[in-house]
């Protein structure tokens, strides 16, 4: 039987268990993948903590990987057997050697993006096309803020923001990371543990802000990044690695005029129609220059436990990719 990785209950890294798992027999309208490289993603550790408690114990976590089609159902067309897919599904079920899918799920991937890059940047390529394009418009010649700049997000979310003529200002903790921001497209980096963040804004924009702010953090920035921002500006949220957002008060958003959201690209992806025009979309960006994949950290499947150690350490180089055994 193929191997997995199983989530029984909440916890620790500690909780995830690799073990043995059936497959139940392949529906009409979908496909069965060999997986070759599954994506890490914050979203994993909040299902795994208890955080988000959106998948089903006992169950099989992830959201995102890559794989070979191996077996097609009766219904499915447009896809061959042997075809490089990704995928992302909130359905969870992607820490496993092989796995069945629904066919409309399945993304065709550039053949000039390798497996493990391309696992460890699909979900958030598609992250960042919803941000720049749906969640806010970036425009050429307004400035952004982007906490949390080195990661994997925060790296595409510069490279695509100033491919679109935008001024970036990144954020990080990291003395060590300000290089890595700068390489992915931020103008200036802010040091947020050493720095008042609201204030650089302030010095760097001649005291009008910034037209959005992509906060990731949460709890910890969100206060901050509301201070952060011009007349009409918007606060997109999209994360919240250091904790749940509090309850606030409307009139906030009165003092200039504030916007907030909260996109989840689950809810671009709803039917094929979606998946195919945002996927379009993101390569073409890609084709474009507009951001490089991600060079991932990979580990071997069993070794789940030790890839959300590193990623809620913040040791995570942008990416981390889980590699099932062959054979």
């Amino acid at each position: 039987m193929p191997l997995a990785i199983q989530l029984k209950d909440h916890g620790g890294p500690e909780a995830l268990r690799l073990v043995d798992v059936g497959l139940p027999a392949l529906g009409q309208d979908e496909l069965r993948v060999r997986q070759t490289a599954i994506g890490v993603n914050f979203h994993d550790v909040y299902v795994r903590s208890g955080l988000y408690r959106t998948l089903a114990l006992p169950g099989v976590p992830g959201i995102e990987a890559v794989g070979i089609v191996e077996a097609i159902g009766s219904n499915v067309t447009g896809i061959t057997l042997g075809d490089r897919i990704g995928y992302v599904a909130s359905s969870y079920g992607a820490y496993a050697a092989v796995r069945n899918l629904p066919a409309s799920l399945a993304i065709r991937l550039p053949e000039d993006i390798p497996d493990a890059p391309a696992a460890a940047t699909l979900m958030k390529a598609l992250t960042v096309c919803m941000l720049v394009n749906s969640a806010h418009p970036v425009k050429a010649g307004e400035t952004i803020l982007v906490h949390a700049a080195a990661g994997g997000i925060g790296q595409l979310l510069c490279s695509w923001a100033r491919h679109l003529g935008a001024r970036v200002i990144g954020t990080t903790g990291d003395p060590k990371k300000v290089s890595v921001a700068l390489a992915a497209g931020a103008h200036e980096v802010i040091l947020y543990r050493q720095e008042d963040v609201v204030e650089r804004v302030r010095a760097l924009t001649g005291g009008v802000g910034v037209a959005a702010t992509y906060d990731s953090v949460g709890e910890d920035t969100f206060l901050h990044s509301l201070a952060t921002l011009d007349f009409g500006g918007t606060l997109i949220s999209f994360g919240q690695s250091s904790g749940p957002i509090s309850p606030f008060a409307p009139s906030l958003l009165a003092t200039r005029s504030l916007r907030v959201v909260r996109p989840v690209i689950f809810h671009y992806l709803r039917n094929r129609e979606q998946t195919t025009a945002i996927a379009s979309t993101t390569f073409t960006a890609f084709c474009n220059g507009a951001f490089r994949p991600i060079e991932p950290l990979v580990l071997p499947l069993e070794e789940a436990p030790e890839a959300h150690r590193i990623l809620e350490a913040r040791q995570s180089p942008g990416g981390i990719v889980l590699v099932p055994a062959t054979g």
